[in-house]
């Protein structure tokens, strides 16, 4: 944690009219630490940007930037926050290794985790009750084992693999714990519905993110803070994604890092499977279980388990229908013709394997198995 004088320059050097990320690293290459920089006269400036922001580092804060500065110091000084400055030794080593590191990073909860071995599980915010429960099941597992898992709070795969993580921690001693990286400032929870989650991954495990107090939820942060969320793991879990996916943009980002890429097969007719088919397509290792990935990763591996929901009794009145149905979707008419049944029966057996967890409807009329 720097001081908050030392925390005033390195604030004051990221709100600098002009001034990105990669400026600011060519800045700090040439002169050391902010203050360094904003003690250097307008030619040696000069050399190493161009004159409108030479001009604008020497310039007087503006009021909102100081009012940040104060704001963002109350903040550090409260016992669970945290700010991390690429100067820090406790920046986390692993974004250290790809190219465009965070000039700071705001942390809440347990920083140790910023160093543990880690896994990062992503994939569809509109998830089937399918891919949720792999999610969440990977989750636990992995997390069971050691490995703390990383996702971006969005809702559906991100919501399941942080709650994985977290049930984990209540039946294993070693369990990894989970890390939130979100694209808002620390002070604002996105989305809203995720609060209470927000509010127990900062006890339990831990909240991160490269954007200032009071960033509110801007579209183009969210792909850009798919970097940290790759850089920190040492592989990413494609659940489920459909071609224009957000999850396809880190795995692509895990790929420029080295990261190891995974992906859940799924039916070839749905829509949430074709992005994880194209990762496989490229050359991600195809995962059934969380063996497979802690086998790829040279982990320990856990002890096997199905982690499938119980199959209905043989002798049950709809035990036929959910042969009939398979893994794959299907209406409710071929199913009746599968079946042998008219189309009243099946709509009545549908609805029990419904709502006795054993099937899910999709859009168009399509149900689903679930294991």
């Amino acid at each position: 944690m720097p001081a908050p004088d030392d925390l005033a320059h390195w604030l004051r050097l990221e709100r600098a009219p002009g001034v990105g990320a990669g400026t600011a690293r060519k800045l700090l290459t040439a002169f050391g630490p902010p203050q360094n920089i904003f003690s250097s006269s307008l030619s040696d400036l000069q050399e190493v940007v161009v004159p409108a922001i030479a001009h604008a580092l020497l310039a007087t804060p503006s009021a909102a930037t100081l009012a940040l500065i104060e704001h963002t110091q109350a903040w550090a000084a409260q016992s669970e926050n945290h700010i991390f400055t690429l100067a820090d030794a406790d920046y986390p080593s692993a974004l250290l290794e790809i190219h465009d590191p965070p000039i700071l990073l705001y942390a809440k909860g347990r920083i140790a985790l910023l160093s543990h071995p880690a896994i990062a599980i992503v994939g569809s915010r509109n998830a089937s009750a399918q891919g949720i429960t792999n999610a969440g099941q990977f989750a636990a597992s992995l997390s069971s084992s050691g490995l703390t898992i990383i996702s971006g709070l969005a809702l559906g795969i991100d919501t399941a693999a942080h709650q994985g993580a977290l049930q984990a921690l209540q039946t294993s001693v070693n369990a990894g714990s989970t890390i939130a990286v979100i694209g808002t400032g620390m002070d604002i929870v996105y989305p809203a519905r995720n609060r209470q989650l927000a509010h127990q991954i900062a006890e339990n495990g831990c909240i991160l993110s490269e954007y200032p107090l009071g960033m509110p939820a801007v579209a183009a942060n969210f792909p850009r803070r798919n970097r940290i969320i790759s850089g920190l793991a040492r592989g990413v879990l494609v659940v489920e994604a459909a071609l224009q996916s957000g999850s396809l943009i880190t795995a692509r980002m895990a790929a420029e890092q080295g990261r190891d890429m995974f992906a859940i097969p799924g039916s070839i007719h749905s829509p949430l499977a074709k992005g994880c088919h194209l990762l496989i397509k490229q050359g991600a290792k195809l995962v059934e279980t969380a063996q497979d990935i802690l086998e790829e990763l040279e982990y320990a591996v856990i002890p096997a388990t199905s982690g499938e929901r119980a199959t209905p009794p043989a002798d049950a009145p709809y035990a036929h229908g959910l042969h009939s149905m398979g893994y794959d979707a299907v209406d409710a008419d071929t199913l009746a013709q599968r079946c042998q049944l008219d189309i009243a029966e099946i709509h009545t057996h549908l609805l029990t394997l419904e709502l006795d967890g054993h099937a899910e409807i999709l859009p168009g009329g399509l149900y689903r198995r679930i294991a």
